[in-house]
């Protein structure tokens, strides 16, 4: 079982990706210094916006979700887990965490990245405002038994 979305978003002047347990991306267009954990702005999906077989298969105990971003040219992958308790209904933010904390927000648990181990290449990328792509892909490994 596996799914895929795909979306857009921009950074921002403000991007500093200094966070150290969390890495966001939102479909608000602002920013503040205190946003450390936000690395794309203005985004096209929200978490609530998520297709729902995605969000069937990452809201599953066993889910694995990969996460690529791009932009100018780099490309960073983020390994997360899924959850059955992910509600997967924030409107606007979607929020990867190195914890198993869930909230609306949450897409990824378990991530072995965070806004502050976002490359600094791709951080300074995103402070000049590019656009970024960002692909989620979700699957559920297949049992042996």
């Amino acid at each position: 079982m596996e799914a895929t979305e795909e979306f857009e978003c921009h950074g921002h002047p403000l991007i500093s990706g200094r966070h150290k347990t969390t890495l966001e991306i939102t479909m608000k267009e602002s920013l503040t210094e205190s946003g450390d954990c936000i690395i794309g702005v203005a985004s096209t999906k929200g978490a609530a916006d998520l297709s729902w077989d995605f969000k069937r298969i990452l809201a599953n105990d066993r889910s694995h979700l990969v996460t690529v971003l791009s932009a100018g040219g780099i490309e960073v992958v983020i390994r997360s887990r899924g959850s059955s308790l992910m509600e997967l209904d924030h409107p606007t933010d979607m929020v990867w965490r190195r914890s198993s904390f869930v909230c609306g927000r949450t897409v990824g648990i378990f991530s072995d990245s965070t806004a502050e181990t976002v490359p600094r290449e791709l951080i300074g990328i995103l402070s000049t405002g590019a656009e970024m792509t960002v692909r989620m892909t979700v699957s559920i490994p297949r049992s042996d038994g």
